[in-house]
């Protein structure tokens, strides 16, 4: 399956404008609150009509602004899962799956109870939502969607209001229930931990704007852009000044990087993950470290978050790793790994 989107919306206080086409069938969509996640799934979805743009599924129009084509969400065999799963709470589970199905009566039982033994049901029709937890409500909610047989499934923030703790064990759980799932997959979220875990490819929201689309590991690992590397979780950046192929002064850390492999010409800031720092106990600051001054420490259950003043930096060290740090103290100077620093534009 494949499918190509190329949308531009504009409202008085708010632009987006998006363009990607894959044939992957787990898709991430990543952005703050507010960046045009949901937008961009509306407009897949039906429920709201861009300005200007095409969307195409397996080569069917669902939308083209210049030939006046905008089928109706209803005809766009796409199943969209909101936030609270938009269950009807005065029906039971049954009649939740069974809504809205076409077809015979015997036709329609033989689909609910197809969706019921599906999705481990069994023996919950007669209960309501409020009855059910959040992960029987989950799964009557695809098993709902999945009654109508849709080519592609549109996932919008399903988690945002769990604790951590439920939402890994849903997001496990969704991932087996969707394992034989033929069809595309878009799921929205600011939580970068969900979609590296579920997505194949991964697009990258800011303020309306198309960052980056590309393999999701990729993305992680060569973020490119500022903005790339601050919504995948990068806590130290800073702006950087290209001065040869092989340098790169970071003012804001007192540091010039002399680098093996060639700076390039469109560099304007370096990143560095958190965790990527190697501590050094010399009095003598060494080449491509950054001096540590200790601000604040936190502790949390599986490591120790360090903040650093003059320069503004944090690392954090797993526990695991702690017994170094007790044995020596705290490192005089941060080692940049060359292979672990963001170049970024």
């Amino acid at each position: 399956m494949s499918i190509t989107c190329r949308i531009k919306r504009d409202l008085p206080d708010f632009s987006l404008e998006i363009s990607f086409s894959t044939e992957k069938k787990r898709i991430g969509i990543l952005g703050a609150s507010g960046s045009g996640k949901s937008m961009t799934l509306k407009s897949i979805a039906g429920i709201e009509t861009p300005d200007e743009g095409q969307i195409t599924v397996d080569g069917q129009v669902l939308f083209d602004k210049e030939k006046k084509i905008n089928e109706k969400p209803q005809r766009r065999n796409v199943g969209y899962v909101f936030q609270n799963y938009a269950l009807f709470p005065h029906m039971s589970v049954e009649q939740n799956i069974a809504a809205g199905l076409r077809g015979t009566k015997e036709q329609k039982a033989r689909r609910v109870r197809e969706q019921l033994s599906r999705f481990r049901l069994e023996g919950f029709e007669a209960r309501f939502p409020e009855e059910l937890s959040g992960g029987q409500q989950q799964r009557v909610a695809l098993a709902r969607i999945m009654a109508y047989e849709p080519q592609m499934i549109l996932l919008d923030e399903p988690f945002a209001a769990l604790d951590a703790f439920l939402r890994d064990r849903l997001l496990q759980e969704l991932m087996e229930t969707l394992g034989d799932y033929d069809g595309t997959v878009i799921f929205v979220s600011h939580n970068r931990d969900e979609l590296y875990r579920f997505s194949e490819e991964l697009l990258i929201i800011d303020e309306g704007k198309q960052i980056r689309f590309g393999d999701t590991r990729e993305l992680f690992l060569h973020p490119k852009e500022m903005e790339t590397a601050r919504l995948t979780g990068c806590k130290n950046i800073a702006p950087a000044k290209r001065l040869d192929e092989h340098h790169v002064a970071v003012p804001d850390w007192d540091l010039t990087l002399l680098l093996k492999k060639e700076v390039p010409p469109d560099l304007h800031y370096i990143g560095i993950r958190a965790h990527m720092f190697e501590p050094v106990w010399e009095s003598a600051q060494p080449e491509n470290a950054v001096a540590f001054h200790l601000s604040d420490v936190a502790e949390y259950p599986f490591e120790y978050k360090y903040y650093s003043h003059s320069p503004d930096i944090c690392w954090y060290v797993q526990k695991s790793s702690y017994q170094q740090i007790e044995e020596r103290g705290l490192p005089n100077f941060l080692r940049l790994p060359e292979e672990e620093i963001l170049l970024l534009r």
